[in-house]
């Protein structure tokens, strides 16, 4: 019934990997390639995050 109010977590890890990015893109811009590679890594981490949400969300449907 009050499943309108429930965060779906999908969306939240979708705007933090988007932000990452962003933020490698920013400091490759700025000359900062290790900053870019370790932005770049967290966002790997939070893609595969997703990726595993996904699949329990299509297997438990």
């Amino acid at each position: 019934m009050f499943s309108i109010f429930k965060s779906n977590p999908l969306k939240k890890l979708n705007q933090r990997y988007a932000a990452k990015l962003e933020q490698a893109m920013h400091a490759q811009r700025k000359g900062d390639i290790r900053a870019y590679s370790m932005l770049t890594a967290e966002a790997e981490q939070i893609e595969n995050q997703i990726k595993a949400v996904e699949l329990t969300n299509k297997s438990g449907s």
